[in-house]
């Protein structure tokens, strides 16, 4: 084998594995015939992915019983695994914020948040002009939140209301300094959407990602 066929062959390796790794971050939890499936290839190509991703340290796999029979075998993400999606400049930010809360006090972080909150809830509202649903309301919103890194999702429920989900977070290291980035997001869902917000689900709290229950107020 020549160093390119080696080169592309590793490409081609790094390639599943990264998409393996973005299935469970917006999946969560999967069975490898699931994973399979989902990336168009066989089960047991996708379990010996897993495998050579457990040996890195990214994923790790649990066994679930399902009744009679062998209890089925699921993967999940590691600690290392979820570290592989960007937590925008997370050192930095956090040291940013404790200088503002050691020099400053609690107040001005504060305000800081507050300020944030207001340049976000305007910049969201600007683009839900001519939206009159909720469907294409959370159609933007979601638009908006992807393209800043949160992998944001949403469908409606059975009983009419709607979930918002957030398969990433990536200013959680600034989130878990001060929750009150957290309280403002929600505060700017339920403004810009006009509906009743809560939080369901929280990264922050050990869940795989945060989810939201919208309904009209």
């Amino acid at each position: 084998m020549s160093s390119n066929d080696l080169e592309n062959k590793n490409d081609v390796r790094q390639s599943v594995a990264e998409r393996l790794l973005m299935l469970l971050k917006t999946h969560g939890e999967l069975q490898a015939s699931d994973a399979g499936h989902l990336l168009g290839t066989t089960g047991e190509a996708a379990r010996q992915q897993f495998v050579k991703l457990a040996k890195e340290g990214l994923v790790e796999a649990k066994s679930v019983s399902q009744g009679v029979g062998r209890p089925a075998q699921f993967w999940q993400l590691t600690a290392a695994g979820h570290a592989r999606f960007p937590d925008a400049h997370a050192d930095l930010t956090v040291q940013l914020l404790q200088l503002i809360r050691t020099s400053l006090g609690d107040s001005a972080l504060d305000q800081l948040i507050t300020s944030r909150e207001k340049i976000t809830q305007e910049h969201y509202r600007q683009a839900m002009l001519g939206a009159v649903s909720m469907e294409d309301k959370l159609q933007r919103l979601t638009d908006i939140r992807t393209r800043e890194g949160y992998m944001a999702d949403w469908k409606m429920q059975e009983d009419g209301s709607y979930l918002f989900v957030e398969n990433h977070c990536p200013i959680c290291a600034a989130a878990a300094t001060c929750q009150g980035f957290c309280r403002a997001e929600r505060d700017v869902f339920s403004d810009v959407l006009n509906a009743s917000v809560e939080r369901t689900e929280h990264i922050l709290q050990g869940a795989r990602r945060c989810a939201y229950v919208i309904k009209y107020q």
